[in-house]
Parts: structure tokens; sequence; C-alpha cells
């Protein structure tokens, strides 16, 4: 428990350093995200800088290299997918302030990155018999053989892309995958798992990192952090066989996907919408809820069912 304290400390620490270096060079760098036009609420966010996924990301990756070593084939190869995303996800912040658009990369292009880093995972996996799934609240550990390479594809596509969209308003993607992280690295360490330091080390730089970014934020992580997010939390679930507590403890970043998924379907049938404005974050904030209010309620409810988890280790 000691080492897990001193792991939050110095992650907190480490980003808050790099969160105040980086913001006033992201802004000399005119690093501003552009805002989209339909997102009324938003008008008055554009020109804020962004990329500031590197500050945490970076932070997280140190604490954990210092704490966790090089010893452990699941922590590095964590940290270089953690890594792999966190560039996707720079050049696609890049080429929206080079353009001065909200485009970027291509989603072709996002893809093709996405599935083969997601492949890598799959084949350690396979690889190192890592083809145990624990089903929550149950003894019971299913073993799918070669079929764990297609759920770890799907699993790290969809966790990335669901935590993408989950990051729509200050504090909310930080807030929620630090609750997520925080539970998950408690139930690791109640499961034994060797590298259950590592969820904490995220966790405490997100931390600081949401100091800057809750409402009103004067930093937004980005593609950069929200994909390396996403991806750290699929590395973190899949190696440790505890895959199926994403759509659990992490249920709001499943409603922010298929609240997407619904309202284009639905409009596409129908030229009619199910949500105000999707992913559902949004069609809250258009019923009037505060930013600050919806993020906290995401945080709350990732805890709430994160405790419930945990009773049942």
């Amino acid at each position: 428990m000691k080492t897990i304290c001193i792991v939050l400390l110095a992650a907190f620490a480490l980003s808050f350093v790099l969160c105040l270096i980086a913001i006033p060079l992201l802004k000399k760098l005119k690093a501003g995200q552009y805002i989209l036009g339909y997102v009324k609420e938003h008008k008055n966010k554009g020109g804020t800088p962004t990329m500031g996924g590197l500050a945490f990301v970076c932070a997280a990756v140190a604490s954990s290299l210092i704490f966790c070593g090089t010893g452990d084939g699941a922590v590095n190869l964590t940290l270089v997918i953690t890594s792999g995303y966190a560039l996707v996800g720079f050049l696609d912040d890049f080429l929206k302030i080079y353009r001065k658009d909200n485009l970027g990369l291509k989603p072709y292009q996002k893809i093709i990155f996405q599935c083969s880093i997601a492949a890598i995972a799959a084949i350690y996996c396979y690889k190192n018999n890592l083809t145990q799934i624990n089903i929550p609240f149950t003894d019971i550990k299913l073993n799918i053989s070669y079929g764990i390479i297609p759920v770890v594809i799907f699993v790290f596509l969809a966790t990335v892309n669901c935590v993408n969209l989950t990051d729509g308003l200050d504090g909310l993607a930080g807030g929620t995958s630090a609750a997520y992280l925080v539970f998950i690295g408690i139930i690791l360490y109640m499961q034994g798992v060797s590298f259950y330091v590592l969820p904490f080390a995220m966790a405490g730089a997100l931390a600081a990192f949401l100091v800057f970014n809750t409402n009103k934020a004067s930093v937004f992580m980005g593609d950069t952090g929200s994909l390396a997010l996403g991806s750290f939390i699929s590395c973190v679930s899949v190696f440790s066989s505890d895959t199926l507590y994403i759509p659990i403890i992490g249920i709001v970043f499943v409603i922010s996907g298929i609240s997407v998924i619904l309202q284009v379907i639905y409009y596409k049938r129908t030229r009619r919408r199910i949500f105000l404005m999707a992913p559902f974050h949004h069609h809250l904030q258009m019923k009037g809820f505060a930013e600050s209010k919806i993020a906290y309620a995401y945080f709350a409810v990732t805890s709430l069912l994160g405790i419930v988890c945990i009773i049942f280790v």
C-alpha cells in the first residue's frame, strides 16, 4: 500500500510540473483547439491549448518505469502501446492545428493505425497464454484460446474510441478514467497481479492534469491524451484477464459509444434524432446541465460501480 501511495504522489508531482511547463509552451506555439461550429456551448473555448495529454502520458510512463522497472513484459508493452496511441493522437491533433480545422487524420487512417497496434497486444496475449477472461462477480475463468486475438482487437478499438468520444467536456474523460484506473488498480492488487502499480501511475498523473482541465479548462488533453488513455485502460484490463470490467466500471464510456451509434443509425433511417446531440453527455448539456455536474455524475457512477466490483472480488 505504501508503494501505491508513493507512485500516486510521484506521478502527480511530475505531471503537475510538466503541465506547468506545457501549457505556456502550447500557447506560445498557438496549439489551440478548433471548436466545431454546431457545439454552441463551446464557442468560447476556441483557442484553448490542446495536446495537454503529452504531460500526463509522459509523467505516467516515467513513473511506471521508475517504480515498475523493465522486467515485466506486460508493463513494457503497456507503455509502448500507450505511447503508440499517443503518437497517433498527436498526429491527429497536429493536423487539426496545422490545417486550422477539426478534421485531423482521415477515419481510415486512424483505424489502420489503431488496428495495427491492437494486433500487437492481441498476439502478445496469445503467445504468452493470456487467453483467459475473468468473469466478474464469480470465480469463473473462461479460456477462449486463439479467440483472444479478435476479442483483444475489438476491446482496444471499442475502448479507445469510446474514451475518445467521452472527451467532450472539461474534466469528463480525465476524471472518469482516473476513477476507473484507481478501482481496476485495487482489483489487480487484490488479485495479486504483478503490475498492480501501473494503473495508479496513470491515475496520479491524471489527477494533476485535472487541476488544469476541470471547468473552465486551461488545457485540453486532445486525441493525444484520449487515445493514450483508452489504450492504457485496455492494456491493464486485458493483460490482467479483467477485460470484462471495462464495460462494467467503465459503463459511461460504453454509453458514449452506444449513444453515437444509435444516433447515427436512427438518423439515417428516419432523419430524426434520439438525442438532442450525441454523445450522451452533450445531450445532457443541451438539456441545461452544467459541465461540472455532468463530469461529477460520470465520475460518481464510475466510482460506485468500482466499489461494487471490489466488494465481489
